[in-house]
């Protein structure tokens, strides 16, 4: 009764909150939030936040970030810091349904048996195969008054590859957005100020570190700290997990820093372990171009017009081309800004981008350019402190 007079009472809050209605309106939608915190207060579904968004409401909406075919990012409040809800489809109801919640009595279901359907769940989505003993970030409940409800939004949640990749994720790596909690299919993440490749900086230096890097110099040292933070992303992704992680769509906007200047991936939509990767590549083609899925390409074999299953560009040499080129090669206007051994991290660039085009066979070679670019970059790192 408590939830049911609380949604009454948040149902109209709306009403006489024009910017909150217009906003969860076009974005999120009165109807589903509504029917969000009316499935709450039915127990159909629960998490760890749903007390909040739905009783006390310690969460606030404050604006819509993305909203396309039922997947949402909105900004939102949560006692008082700004965090980010994520979902890929609308309502909790249009998320498959566990049919062994209906086929036996949800107490008779086993904490072994869900974690093996999550495993399956991830093998699915992910291509990987997981063991149980490793799933325990995905499952953390343990049996209660509303088990029913904790397993049905959990499985909500197993549907989505985003929310998979961060909970797996967030243990081992500081590259990833780390989750806050959830409440039924809704996930709340850190809030960080994404990229813009319009920006010059490409990142907004002055959200992350404050107004004392305006200066030249602090500018400066703050992008090699960035670039440096992408070069161990890379090193990371390629060599810490079980299988390689492959970034298909790299752009300003799917990254964001963090006040220390760590580089993070916050939208992983397009981001594939190498089991995944290889099913997505070898498809048929009559040439190469067939042989593209955005940032991740390989190459076609005309005599069995079969795409090959290795990606023949990397991680690396697409963040040479989109995000370092930007700020360490010239435009017309003249470079962004001015660095120590600017030449020599020019032609680093330069040669990293263009590895993926013309000789994708060698793969010693993008070592090679890690090698190089983390060296001068270092170099220059040091040259700037001591002109300080």
């Amino acid at each position: 009764m408590r939830a049911a007079a609380a949604l009454l009472s948040f149902e109209l809050s709306l009403y006489v909150s024009p910017e909150w209605s217009v906003g969860m309106w076009s974005c999120y939608g009165y109807s589903s939030l509504s029917l969000q915190c009316l499935d709450y207060s039915s127990g159909a579904l629960t998490g760890d936040l749903c007390e909040d968004l739905c009783v006390a409401q310690k969460l606030v909406y404050k604006h819509c970030l993305y909203y396309d075919r039922g997947k949402k990012v909105i900004q939102a409040d949560w006692r008082g810091q700004p965090i980010i809800l994520k979902s890929k489809k609308e309502i909790f109801s249009s998320y498959q349904h566990l049919s062994m919640l209906e086929e036996v009595e949800t107490q008779d279901i086993t904490e072994t048996e869900l974690l093996l359907m999550a495993a399956l769940e991830v093998k699915n989505v992910l291509g990987l195969e997981l063991s149980n003993n490793t799933m325990g970030p995905l499952w953390t409940r343990r049996k209660g008054p509303h088990w029913k409800a904790q397993v049905a939004s959990m499985w909500s949640l197993l549907q989505q590859e985003e929310y998979i990749f961060f909970s797996l994720l967030q243990d081992f790596s500081k590259h990833v957005l780390r989750i806050i909690g959830s409440c039924g299919h809704f996930y709340a993440v850190e809030y960080l100020t994404a990229g813009h490749a319009w920006h010059k900086t490409l990142f907004p230096l002055e959200d992350m570190v404050g107004p004392s890097l305006t200066g030249h110099r602090s500018r400066v040292r703050a992008i090699i700290d960035i670039a440096l933070s992408f070069l161990d992303m890379v090193q990371h992704f390629d060599n810490d997990f079980s299988h390689r992680l492959h970034l298909c769509d790299i752009k300003p906007e799917n990254f964001a820093i963090r006040h220390d200047l760590t580089v993070v991936a916050i939208d992983v939509d397009m981001a594939f372990f190498e089991p995944k990767m290889r099913d997505i590549l070898e498809q048929n083609c009559t040439g190469d171009d067939d042989c593209n899925f955005f940032d991740c390409f390989s190459k076609c074999n005309l005599k069995i017009r079969k795409c090959g299953a290795q990606r023949a560009n990397n991680n690396l040499q697409v963040i040479c081309d989109k995000i370092f080129r930007r700020w360490f090669s010239p435009s017309l206007r003249g470079p962004l800004v001015s660095f120590p051994l600017q030449p020599q991290l020019q032609k680093a660039v330069q040669e990293c981008a263009e590895l993926g085009r013309v000789d994708a066979a060698a793969h010693q070679r993008p070592l090679n350019s890690l090698s190089e670019l983390y060296h001068l970059l270092r170099v220059s790192q040091q040259e700037l402190l001591r002109a300080e």
